[in-house]
């Protein structure tokens, strides 16, 4: 049998249902780094997710896109143009908010070409410079965005209430 190359292509409402088997991977990776700084999934993560990404996929400053092969979607990557952050103390820039590979399929260059397809739909929307962040304990994600020419700029320190623990 012979595998057709994967393709990077935008997503469309039929993929809801695998961009929220991939978010809720996501959210479960993250909670797995820190499971008191982020959320837990739940039975509902997965439609959640895939509803919520379904939502931004007609944005004009959103970009939405899969890797696929076969018929299969096997990562995706979620990003958007945003104006000034006076939070962050930044102008408008492109923000990848999430980058996702099925765990059968990592290492496999599916990342990397969700990555640059995502920095060249954010060039071509005008930003002027792409953020991101990644989970401390994510070395491999922060390996892949060095790799792409991304420096560390911030740190995200997280303190707990010592009460809210048991919560």
């Amino acid at each position: 049998m012979t595998t057709s190359p994967i393709a990077v292509r935008r997503a469309g409402p039929q993929d809801a249902p695998a961009l929220g088997r991939l978010g809720a991977l996501l959210v479960s990776l993250h909670h797995g780094y820190d499971a008191e700084r982020f959320i837990a999934p739940t039975p509902g993560t997965e439609r959640g997710y895939g509803a919520f990404l379904a939502s931004e996929i007609e944005r004009k400053d959103a970009i939405i896109l899969v890797a696929e092969q076969d018929g299969e979607v096997l990562g995706y990557v979620y990003a958007a143009i945003e104006g000034h952050d006076w939070m962050a103390l930044r102008g408008p820039a492109g923000v990848i908010h999430d980058l996702m590979v099925d765990p059968a399929r990592r290492n496999g260059g599916i990342g990397g070409m969700l990555l640059v397809a995502a920095l060249n739909a954010l060039t071509a929307l005008g930003a002027p410079r792409v953020i991101l962040s990644t989970a401390m304990r994510n070395e491999g994600a922060q390996r892949l965005f060095a790799n792409a020419g991304f420096r560390a700029t911030m740190v995200e320190m997280t303190r707990e209430r010592p009460d809210a623990r048991s919560e």
